[in-house]
């Protein structure tokens, strides 16, 4: 199965969270899911990190697929922010990524749950504060 790590549990990782480095390492090696990002949160972390942290940040992506983005995936984000825009405050990243899963399967892992209210998108909590 396929565990799609949202942009919020990439940073933590980078910042040195064990919480988030427990995660990863459980997922890959215990439940045997593949690390996944979609295309929107890969670009949340490679747009804004420091001159000084590409080459560890380059290297740790590069664990992870990156789910490409299509004209179905969206099309498909775009009537979920329609939807869920007003009421869940979701933001286009969000949306997208929540179109991969849908058309691609799998869980997305984020400490964001409010920002995945849809019934389709098995979504879990990356951990407990």
């Amino acid at each position: 199965m396929k565990a799609f790590i949202d942009s919020d549990v990439l940073i933590w990782h980078l910042r040195g969270d064990r919480r988030a480095f427990g995660l990863l390492k459980k997922l890959r090696d215990e439940e045997k899911f593949e690390l996944w990002t979609g295309a929107m949160q890969r670009a949340e972390v490679v747009f804004f990190m420091r001159p000084a942290e590409n080459d560890v940040t380059l290297l740790f992506l590069s664990q992870l697929k990156t789910a490409p983005v299509d004209q179905n995936i969206i099309d498909t984000a775009g009537e979920l922010y329609r939807k869920w825009h007003p009421s869940h405050a979701i933001d286009i990243n969000d949306a997208i990524l929540a179109a991969t899963v849908i058309r691609s399967g799998g869980k997305i892992y984020t400490l964001n749950t409010k920002h995945y209210p849809m019934a389709q998108v098995v979504v879990q909590r990356a951990w407990k504060d």
